[in-house]
């Protein structure tokens, strides 16, 4: 790139110090987001590695201000951060000579999540895909991903503020799930050892099944509760009458909350429900109570005797259940309509 393009040059500065004068492969984007086109990441390039595992590294130009400073924050560019993705290379396979493209496309739906929602990505967030996380490959066990520092690209200053390298890391729903109940970084440097620079093989099978990761997961878990301060749903909302209260949530994340209480209440944690326009925060306490802190936040303290009750309220399925141990409880649970967590579109499927 020019002159006129720092953050473009201070991406490719970092990407020199690994890489050296190898060329990348590279997608350019014909007609950028700002001027109406599809595609908010500029560009992405793809290299060739033979080491510590045969894999394409992928790095993302577009999150980030390439060209000129336009945000009112001077510590950060852009969003903060550039994604990028490491994906095995299979060296004996008739396409090893070039990058696949899904995993670039697989970039640019990450970043059109983040540029319609508002909603970004850090490391220790982590995102169930709702399917395999290549849509022509329905055999991979890989249908979740997390997030963590690139290991070798790490942060950077530029011109226009500091661009943090966030490598996307694929994960099988089991470990996923101990993701949600644990800690999705505590959760990467124990898989670590068995994930060299945390590249993403479609090929393999949990590694839960090996049963000294599955007990220091499982120790983890039991010592430190759920870093997951948050969920985030579709649906969320409550009607209080009299000290009668009625929650809403769909049937897709009500599991998640249901797991996210067990992982915070008990240690002491709240737990903030969060959706487009309204909250609810969870906390313990020695009694059951309820109040608005405002028309768009419920707070609800909830006794350790009634978790397991109010959990058992929190199924993936349609329906209206009180609380029995917390009188004037009722949760209702709606259908959710399914979307493709790498594209955003409807699937067609609906659960509850």
């Amino acid at each position: 790139m020019d002159e006129s393009a720092p953050g473009w040059d201070a991406i490719d500065g970092a990407l020199g110090r690994v890489y050296g004068d190898t060329e990348p492969f590279h997608w350019g984007t014909v007609l950028k987001w700002s001027l109406g086109g599809p595609d908010p990441l500029d560009g992405i390039s793809a290299y060739r590695r033979d080491d510590p595992v045969p894999h394409w590294h992928y790095v993302s130009y577009g999150m980030t201000e390439l060209y000129e400073k336009e945000s009112s924050n001077p510590d950060e560019s852009g969003w903060g951060f550039e994604f990028t993705f490491r994906l095995a290379r299979d060296p004996h396979g008739p396409a090893d000579d070039e990058p696949p493209v899904w995993a670039a496309n697989f970039l640019q739906n990450l970043a059109r999540y983040v540029f319609r929602t508002g909603n970004w990505f850090e490391a220790g967030h982590h995102i169930d895909l709702n399917g395999p996380i290549a849509a022509d490959r329905a055999d991979t066990a890989i249908r979740a991903a997390a997030f963590v520092q690139d290991p070798e690209l790490g942060a950077i200053s530029t011109p226009h503020g500091r661009v943090e390298f966030l490598q996307i890391v694929g994960l099988t729903h089991d470990e996923y799930q101990s993701a949600r109940r644990w800690d999705a970084r505590s959760l990467l440097e124990t898989l670590g050892p068995h994930l060299p620079l945390y590249v993403t093989d479609l090929g393999r099978g949990s590694l839960l099944a090996d049963p000294d990761v599955a007990e220091a997961v499982r120790r983890g878990e039991a010592r430190d509760g759920s870093s997951q301060g948050s969920v985030l749903v579709d649906v969320v909302g409550w009607t209080l009458r009299s000290g009668a209260v009625t929650l809403r949530f769909g049937a897709l994340p009500a599991p998640a909350i249901a797991e996210a209480l067990r992982g915070r209440l008990p240690y002491g944690r709240d737990l903030v429900v969060s959706g487009r326009d309204a909250h609810v925060v969870f906390r313990p306490g020695d009694a059951f109570a309820a109040r608005e802190i405002d028309d768009s936040a419920l707070e609800l303290t909830v006794p350790a005797s009634a978790l397991d009750d109010l959990v058992a309220a929190l199924p993936a399925e349609a329906g209206s259940r009180p609380v029995p141990s917390l009188p004037g409880l009722v949760v209702d649970i709606e259908p959710t309509a399914l979307r493709d967590g790498r594209t955003g579109e409807a699937t067609g499927r609906v659960i509850g």
